[in-house]
């Protein structure tokens, strides 16, 4: 996988204040600074059902252009960083988009960034429906 950032100088897009901030800003610093060209980890359904709180969306696209990716991460055991995760375990460890979220750019390359939070659904699982995180297709009837 591709780093995360085009370069350093990315800087907030119309920011607004969230009671999030705090994790979208630690993810920011380890993302400037972590190497975060390693594959997803594909074992991290544990690590979302006992440890994580949180997941973070980031969406990277040029400025009124196509996406170039959309990558999800969460606090690592030790908290020492973040540990990349796919999108299917997202999914399976019911977890479910916020209303929360920070934009970035990158004006010398023409970068647009998005992260959005993602927390687990309080909602008993036997009262699953159908929605954007949880397809039809995988619920068993």
């Amino acid at each position: 996988m591709a780093p995360i950032f085009c370069c350093t100088q990315i800087s907030p897009f119309r920011p607004t204040r969230t009671d999030h901030d705090a994790k979208f800003q630690t993810l920011l610093t380890w993302a400037k600074e972590a190497d975060t060209t390693t594959e997803p980890d594909a074992d991290v359904l544990d690590l979302l059902e006992n440890q994580s709180a949180f997941v973070i969306q980031i969406v990277r696209q040029v400025n009124y252009g196509p996406l170039e990716f959309k990558r999800y991460f969460t606090p690592s055991k030790d908290g020492s960083g973040f540990v990349e995760l796919t999108e299917k375990a997202l999914i399976d460890a019911n977890f479910q988009k916020l209303n929360s979220y920070k934009n970035y750019r990158c004006s010398s390359h023409d970068k647009f960034f998005e992260f959005n939070l993602y927390q687990k659904d309080p909602v008993n699982k036997h009262h699953w429906r159908a929605n954007i995180a949880r397809p039809a297709t995988e619920i068993d009837l």
